[in-house]
């Protein structure tokens, strides 16, 4: 099966904001249908991309019935692992209107101001809580953000501009009552 978007996970996350995939060396995660990935095992790469042959779960004529499904979407509701689930529905419902090309586009453009945040505001333990919000908030509030620190940035160490971005991404996720933490 010839996978098309490796960076777009099987159940609807997208992996270019996941911490995994922002790692250097051996750990990096090239998304959930590189061969790393594939090999590592997980039962919607089972299900969905060995057995049936689906890049992704909902193309799957099962879809609406699917316990495992329907129970991993209820948890992303609630609940975070090691990334962040919170727009796991936002992103199928856009995915089902837009088209995997279109979410592919934003998430690029999400994943761009990711990469910002990490090269110039990361003191080296920022990675997830960048993570999150690149996934939470408006590509908007993040480019506003952006702008703000980096107009205050003057003079600052890292771990400053670190300390100022926090601050600049906790007033908005404040305000617009994001999670920027991880849901355990």
């Amino acid at each position: 099966m010839e996978i098309k978007y490796p960076e777009v996970g099987i159940c609807g996350l997208s992996c270019r904001l996941c911490p995994w995939h922002h790692s250097k060396g051996e750990s990096r995660c090239g998304g959930c249908k590189s061969k790393f990935r594939m090999a590592a095992g997980c039962p919607f790469i089972t299900c969905a991309v060995k057995k049936k042959g689906l890049e992704f779960c909902w193309d799957c004529t099962e879809n609406e019935d699917c316990e495992k499904w329907k129970k991993h979407r209820g948890a992303g509701r609630k609940y975070d692992s090691f990334t962040c689930y919170q727009k796991l529905e936002d992103n199928i419902a856009f995915i089902q209107k837009n088209g995997v090309d279109e979410f592919e586009r934003v998430q690029k453009r999400r994943e761009a101001l990711l990469e910002e945040m990490l090269q110039e505001f990361n003191e080296g333990r920022s990675k997830t809580y960048y993570c999150i919000a690149a996934t939470v908030m408006e590509i908007e509030e993040l480019e506003a953000a952006l702008k703000q620190a980096r107009a205050s940035v003057e003079n600052l160490d890292v771990k400053g501009k670190s300390k100022l971005l926090h601050g600049i991404l906790h007033g908005v996720s404040e305000k617009r009552q994001y999670c920027l933490t991880l849901r355990k």
